[in-house]
């Protein structure tokens, strides 16, 4: 999120004190992220460490296994969570839970171009992750992949909404009128991914673990040039086109060139991609996608200067060379 939420630093730093025997001198919120359910801070202890701490809503404890794990595994691309006294990688604090994390100074995929060797070692690390064996008591907690209506379902929602309601909110009214203006586009959008859910739904695929959203936040380069895949929030098992539709799918307008690809699968190696469930995802994702937005600005006055930034990103999907399009063109490889 880009705004501080309402909770008094007093009371964070006497958690971390409490769970991590953490002695803070001083916590900086971190305006970053469009998640209005989590908040990061940077943390400094009395000695001069610092550490990331993000407070999350909705906590998954898998969203921490599966990185612990991981590295357990030697995939050295992944950092895990600071575990607590308790000896497990987060704790509980009111409505959120509170993960954290040694504090790495770099840039995210979003603030640098990632360069030829970050994006080999970028399908080095996923095609590890995607060829890892999982233990069958890690593996049962995994969701699986459903196909599932829900995100197509609220946007359906969002356009009954716009059509009868009227926003005092002035970015809830400018989507609101986007959303009509763009009635046709949508429901073309939505059909167009319920035909192949369906197709896909009668079918079967190996699944594999897979991070699920890979796009530039989500990766970090650090400023002695190591490499990362942070936020495992929602891990799933499912085809591994789940992840690899983000490189060139265009997701915040990067990663989109045909070259990009190109190098990114040099790391990952020869793989047979399956277009239409490759479109599929990407569809769903930027369904989803508006979905989120949609809520963020319809449901809620709240937000500040997530806003803004929340309207511009639901606009930005239905512009030239950008998602929607993407997506139509790999429907088109499939056909």
């Amino acid at each position: 999120m880009l705004t501080k939420p309402d909770i008094a630093d007093e009371l964070i730093i006497s958690r971390l004190q409490d769970e991590y025997n953490l002695h803070v001198s001083t916590l900086i919120f971190l305006p970053l992220g469009a998640d209005m359910g989590t908040a990061v801070y940077r943390v400094v202890a009395d000695d001069g460490t610092a550490y990331f701490l993000k407070l999350r809503k909705g906590f998954d404890p898998i969203s921490v296994t599966i990185p612990l794990f991981l590295k357990s595994q030697g995939i050295k691309e992944i950092f895990a969570p600071i575990e607590t006294r308790s000896k497990v990688g987060w704790a509980d604090f009111g409505e959120y839970k509170m993960i954290l994390y040694p504090f790495i100074e770099g840039k995210n995929g979003f603030e640098m171009e990632l360069s030829d060797s970050h994006k080999r070692t970028f399908g080095a690390a996923l095609k590890g992750i995607h060829s890892l064996q999982l233990p069958p008591e890690l593996k049962e907690q995994l969701p699986q992949e459903t196909w599932s209506p829900k995100f197509r379902e609220q946007v359906r929602e969002f356009q009954r909404q716009v059509e009868k309601t009227t926003f005092s909110d002035v970015y809830a009214a400018k989507l609101a009128n986007f959303i009509k203006s763009r009635r046709i586009d949508i429901n073309h959008l939505i059909k167009w991914t319920e035909e192949l859910a369906s197709k896909l739904q009668s079918q079967s695929y190996e699944f594999v673990l897979c991070h699920t959203d890979v796009h530039g936040g989500n990766i970090l380069i650090t400023i002695d040039n190591q490499f990362y895949i942070v936020d495992w929030d929602a891990p799933l098992l499912a085809p591994k086109e789940r992840d690899l539709m983000f490189i060139g799918g265009g997701i915040d307008d990067i990663w989109k060139s045909k070259r990009d690809e190109s190098v990114f699968y040099e790391g990952y190696g020869k793989t047979d991609i399956d277009f239409p469930m490759m479109a599929y995802y990407r569809y769903e994702r930027v369904i989803e996608d508006l979905a989120a937005y949609a809520e963020q600005l319809l449901s809620t006055d709240k937000g500040g200067a997530d806003r803004e930034e929340a309207y511009r990103r639901f606009r930005g999907n239905f512009e030239a060379g950008s998602t929607i399009e993407i997506a139509e063109k790999t429907d088109h490889l499939s056909s």
